[in-house]
């Protein structure tokens, strides 16, 4: 026990980057698990990574407390790019919604109690489920763990001065909108069609109110699309996972500068 009290800074500082990735990361963020168990798993995971990865002892003094600034803003920064590639499927759900007449209608998330279209959060739920069954719950948790092989627990600053930074983040964030765009096309695609169908009709017999017969056909024709392509759109899920963990890794070569 006390070989272990030089070596418990070095601990700490293990500590906070993970609690942090969690307060950020997909999954194990959500309000509806007990802060009790995040913070218990984070102290699990943090003993077993100290005895992975071999920290060195590290000294209390001023230079400590930017190391336990530096551990926060890095945890924080790798969980937010995890979550903002994820939130394509949000994304992509409420430009279906839009579509289908439904973005009127969002619903309380109550993972993270934040407005959440109908659509984007029956996609996402499935996509939460597709993550747990092929385990990419693990590979978030090994991205925090291997972050260490780029950003050593030592190392003071993170060089927000490098440009490449703001950039990568910009790109991320235009890729995230790309996806969502490619998982919402057949469904925005075939409604685009229904709506230049409706009007046909609307021009053809203006008897019929078109109000009260279009929404009713495009939300039909929204269910049989999503049905016909659903397994298109686990096929992108999975792809959008190992983007995640691509853009994860890659901006922790940066946050380390390599």
């Amino acid at each position: 026990m006390l070989d272990f009290i030089p070596s418990f800074p070095a601990f700490l500082l293990i500590f906070v980057r993970v609690t942090s990735f969690f307060l950020m990361m997909p999954l194990f963020s959500y309000r509806t698990i007990p802060a009790s168990h995040k913070v218990g798993l984070g102290f699990m995971l943090s003993i077993i990574m100290f005895t992975s990865i071999g920290a060195p002892e590290i000294a209390i003094d001023s230079t400590y407390f930017l190391l336990v600034i530096k551990e926060a803003m890095v945890g924080l920064f790798i969980g937010f790019i995890a979550a903002l590639m994820m939130a394509a499927i949000q994304i992509a759900g409420g430009f279906i919604d839009f579509q289908m007449g439904f973005a009127i209608a969002n619903v309380i998330d109550p993972q993270t109690g934040a407005q959440s279209p109908l659509m984007g959060q029956y996609l996402y739920t499935i996509a939460l489920l597709f993550l747990l069954t092929v385990n990419g719950h693990h590979l978030l948790i090994d991205g925090i763990f291997y972050s260490y092989n780029f950003v050593p627990i030592d190392q003071v600053t993170i060089p927000f001065g490098n440009g490449n930074i703001a950039e990568f983040i910009i790109l991320s964030f235009n890729k995230m909108f790309i996806i969502a765009f490619q998982m919402s096309l057949p469904v925005v695609g075939s409604l685009f069609l229904v709506d230049v169908a409706l009007g046909i009709v609307a021009r053809t017999v203006p008897q019929l109110n078109i109000f009260v017969v279009g929404l009713p056909v495009k939300i039909a024709v929204s269910f049989l699309v999503l049905i016909a392509v659903m397994g298109v759109l686990i096929m992108v899920i999975s792809d959008l996972f190992s983007t995640t963990l691509a853009t994860m890794r890659g901006l922790m070569e940066l946050i380390g500068g390599a």
